[in-house]
This record gives C-alpha cells, structure tokens and sequence, in this order.
C-alpha cells in the first residue's frame, strides 16, 4: 500500500504559477510510475502528466506542455508538478496517483491521493 498527500494548491492570478508536492509514505515511491491528474466543475477527471519510475522519461497532455513540469525525488518519497503560466481553465482539483504502468488512463493508477484545489483567477 501507498498512501498519497498532495500539497500546494491555492489560489493564483493567470500567468502566476504553482508548484504541487505529492508525499507518499508505506511502500517506496520509487517502485511506482507516478501520475498526476485533474478535475474541473462538471468535467471528468483527466490526465496531466506522468513520470517513470527512474524519472527519466515523461508525458504530458497537449494542454499543458511548455508550461508544466513533472519530476519526482525519489530519495525523499516524493513527487512534484511546476505549474507556469496558469489560466483559468487550468483551476480544478488536481490529483497524484501512482501505479505500475506509465498510461494516460486513471484505471492504471492504483494508489491516489486526496485532491488539492488549484483556483486560477484575477
């Protein structure tokens, strides 16, 4: 077991910029691909980013690409999201996940943590 706590989220102005932690504690994060994902108002939840367990691989959805950044330090158990060049759109609850495929679906994520808001606003 793997239990995930996010960290960081807040309220921004557009073109601000955020950074999230995810602090896993119980099994080693370093076993893990990690994920993080988000969820608007009414929307569905969808992929943001994922990192390999090395962290030497990444991918990224084509909204966020240039102005995210995902990384992860495995000697201290977590992980991170840079968040530049905020938009409102960008406002949901983001989410960590872990799991031992690097995909873009949520089922391939095992382990999730609780959500923390972003707000993007002036």
């Amino acid at each position: 077991q793997v239990q995930l706590v996010e960290s960081g989220g807040g309220l921004v102005q557009p073109g601000g910029s955020l950074r999230l932690s995810c602090a896993a504690s119980g099994r080693t994060l370093s076993n893990y691909v990690m994920g993080w994902f988000r969820q608007a108002p009414g929307k569905e939840r969808e992929f943001v980013a994922a990192i390999s367990r090395s962290g030497t691989v990444t991918q990224y959805a084509d909204s966020v690409k240039g102005r995210f950044t995902i990384s992860r330090n495995n000697v201290e158990n977590t992980g991170y999201l840079q968040m530049n060049s905020l938009q409102p759109e960008d406002t949901a609850v983001y989410y960590c996940a872990a799991g031992d495929f690097m995909l873009r679906t949520q089922r391939s994520y095992n382990y999730w943590g609780q959500g923390t808001q972003v707000s993007v606003s002036s």
